[in-house]
């Protein structure tokens, strides 16, 4: 099945989602995603009927707005969007940055898809004080109407019904998760981000994140972390300590694409951390994941974790 997928969003876990999914139970009640972002997860998730409910929480509330509407109000924001892609051709570069100006001064949720199908790598930026001011990618004009109406339609048929949308703070969302729920986190890397990560207007603190899993451990959650990675010898973010008692699988996710400007080989390589309950419950132990057309598991060689 082709997943749907309405917004290009860097640092999503789209391509790396059907490897991610292997490690989650067959079947389980409610997936949780506090860190969400376009919850390439969810809806990878919700194409193969593993869960029967999901919680889609993202501390960028314009974002869970939007999404809130491809799910429940589908076609609204399909005719909306294709309005005001159809608004760019006389001058695609100046309409671009009208909406953006309209989108940071009123908060219309429903001008946020354009400004996503349109800004430069699908990277989302905010100015210190909390405005949208990433630029326009010149090259292209943004998903066709009727290309973003079948994504659109598509995700709506799998999670309408049966999905809550947040804006919380993550650790708000933890304390009300349950034994039944599967937790996926994806926190924006440490070493990228720094104490202010520019997506979600403040940082994400490696301590009280770890304390934070240190919790769900003594509450038997099962959980997955993709946290830290490294490109060729460049590491993002610290590693989530040994104490947690977490299984380490490693992904290759490719050429990074500054990598690929600048003709090199690096290769991008994300962690994925389960707890010591979903481990245990999928059998799952330490591997690394070459990115192979038959996609060969290699087993992991120790990394002193």
């Amino acid at each position: 099945m082709k997943i749907p997928h309405p917004i290009q969003y860097q640092g999503s876990k789209r391509v790396l989602a059907s490897t991610i999914l292997r490690y989650l139970p067959n079947r389980f009640p409610r997936l949780v995603e506090p860190f969400a972002g376009t919850a390439a997860i969810s809806v990878a998730c919700a194409a193969r009927n593993r869960a029967k409910s999901y919680w889609i929480n993202d501390l960028n509330k314009p974002l869970m707005e939007l999404l809130g509407l491809i799910i429940n109000h589908p076609a609204e924001i399909s005719n909306f969007y294709e309005t005001l892609w159809n608004q760019q051709h006389d001058d695609p570069i100046e309409h671009y940055y009208r909406v953006r100006e309209d989108f940071n001064r009123t908060g219309d949720h429903r001008l946020f898809l354009y400004l996503l199908a349109r800004c430069v790598k699908g990277s989302v930026r905010y100015n210190t004080e909390g405005l949208f001011n990433q630029s326009p990618d010149k090259r292209r004009h943004g998903a066709r109407p009727e290309t973003m109406r079948e994504n659109i339609l598509g995700v709506s048929y799998l999670l309408k019904g049966k999905t809550i949308i947040s804006s919380l703070d993550y650790k708000d969302v933890l304390l009300n998760v349950n034994k039944d729920d599967v937790v996926y986190m994806d926190p924006p890397y440490q070493g990228v981000c720094g104490d202010r990560d520019s997506r979600y207007f403040s940082g994400i603190l490696h301590d009280e994140f770890v304390m934070a899993l240190a919790e769900l451990n003594t509450r038997n959650i099962r959980y997955a972390v993709s946290y830290d990675g490294r490109t060729g010898n460049k590491t993002f973010g610290n590693c989530l300590p040994k104490n947690l008692s977490l299984t380490l699988i490693e992904l290759e996710a490719g050429r990074s694409s500054q990598a690929t400007l600048l003709k090199r080989d690096a290769i991008t390589v994300e962690s994925l951390y389960l707890s010591p309950q979903l481990a245990e419950e999928v059998a799952a132990l330490p591997y690394f994941h070459r990115k192979r057309k038959t996609e060969q598991l290699v087993l992991m060689e120790s990394r002193g974790r």
